[in-house]
């Protein structure tokens, strides 16, 4: 396997699953960059790279479409869109794509966690959503959640997640890391 100083990990450096991400990341030698914008205070500076109004324009899409991607009504305001901004920015950053969080009924992924899992999809992106609920890792295969022990095997990766993480969020975290670069 490749040395995990040569991967890097692509996250929001927000309090919970994504601080995490970046704590297990630095414990194994592998890069961080954080994305933020002004206004915004994330939870780990380490790789921080603060976009400015252009680069977040890069990844602007209409609420509309995320609404509809999603099952769900989002407000029309400032802060949210900024966040899917950013998100855009990890997302085609990253190769594979890891998620804490619940996934719903409808396959989507609960709150603003669902928007990099949906731009995944939509860039036919290696997938994974731990959840929370049912304590188990599932990947995106052929339509559907299947339940699965991932893997980081892309140089290029995202964690993300939600900000409310549980225990057993957090050792999913850190087992992901151990599975995969073991000592």
């Amino acid at each position: 396997m490749t040395s995990s100083d040569q991967f890097t990990l692509y996250s929001g450096g927000h309090r919970g699953a994504e601080a995490e991400f970046g704590q297990q990341a630095e414990l194994f030698s592998i890069r961080e960059v954080n994305y933020s914008f002004e206004g915004h205070q994330p939870a780990r500076e380490k790789g921080l790279t603060v976009l400015s109004p252009e680069e977040l324009k890069k990844g602007d899409i209409s609420m509309e479409i995320v609404a509809l991607r999603m099952n769900r009504r989002y407000s029309q305001g400032n802060m949210i869109r900024k966040v899917f901004q950013s998100i855009f920015h990890m997302v085609n950053n990253g190769i594979q794509i890891f998620a804490v969080g619940w996934i719903q009924p409808d396959n989507t992924v609960k709150g603003g966690t669902g928007w990099a899992v949906e731009l995944g999809k939509l860039f036919n992106r290696p997938l994974s959503v731990f959840d929370q609920e049912q304590n188990q890792w599932f990947t995106w295969k052929n339509n559907t959640w299947a339940e699965d022990q991932p893997r980081i095997e892309h140089k290029t990766f995202v964690g993300t997640g939600t900000c409310n993480l549980t225990d057993a969020g957090k050792k999913a975290i850190k087992d992901l890391f151990a599975r995969s670069f073991p000592a």
